[in-house]
């Protein structure tokens, strides 16, 4: 993966259990690589993606907010946050919430079954490691609505998912504020970021 360089170790050391086979493909292509291998897989993410419904890629982006929901409210009281980086963890832990809740609704409106919550291991024991891994997930989050969102058949959830984004890059970019990291990693222009490119940067890192 070439357009977001934010993705570092720490994100590779997450642990993500009871995906499916399918599941991982089609929603879960963070943890694929590590089980099957990138050079196994890759080829395929792309046709996967293809061929994948709305409520599919609803799926996706579902896994990704349980990520960043459960990394916020259950990780984030575990390390001993304080001042503002406790204020951010709390307020977006909601707001992952509220994100998974939609995406939930919207998957089974379409007449989709929501996946499963899988479990999660975040590899953070202080503050500084906790908000390290917080912006990369942010990133990573907004590289992916970014790609998978113009593959949305529907305009209204399209609306939905550019809507869910702004508010990942908000995430991103208070966290870089408060830690000094860049605020605008891929420079004036985001890039998305495919399931391929997810999976060739990040399965590897990530524990089976």
């Amino acid at each position: 993966m070439t357009h977001i360089d934010t993705v570092g170790p720490g994100l590779g050391a997450v642990e993500v259990h009871g995906m499916t086979r399918s599941s991982f493909i089609l929603k879960g292509a963070l943890a694929t690589g590590a089980v099957y291998g990138a050079s196994a897989i890759a080829p395929f993410v792309s046709d996967a993606v293809a061929a994948s419904s709305d409520a599919d890629i609803l799926n996706f982006a579902l896994t990704l907010e349980y990520l960043e929901s459960d990394f916020y409210q259950s990780k984030g009281k575990s390390v001993g946050l304080t001042g503002q980086a406790k204020a951010l963890a709390v307020s977006f832990g909601d707001e992952e919430a509220q994100h998974v809740a939609a995406l939930t609704k919207a998957i089974t409106q379409l007449g989709g079954t929501p996946v499963k919550k899988p479990t999660f291991v975040f590899p953070v024991s202080n503050q500084a490691s906790f908000l390290k891994l917080a912006y990369e997930l942010e990133n990573v989050g907004v590289g992916a609505y970014n790609g998978a969102g113009p593959s949305l058949t529907s305009k209204a959830l399209l609306a939905a998912a550019g809507s869910i984004v702004q508010v990942e890059a908000r995430h991103a970019a208070s966290i870089a504020v408060l830690t000094g990291m860049s605020i605008t990693p891929n420079g004036a222009f985001d890039k998305p970021l495919t399931m391929k490119q997810v999976l060739a940067k990040a399965g590897p890192l990530i524990k089976r």
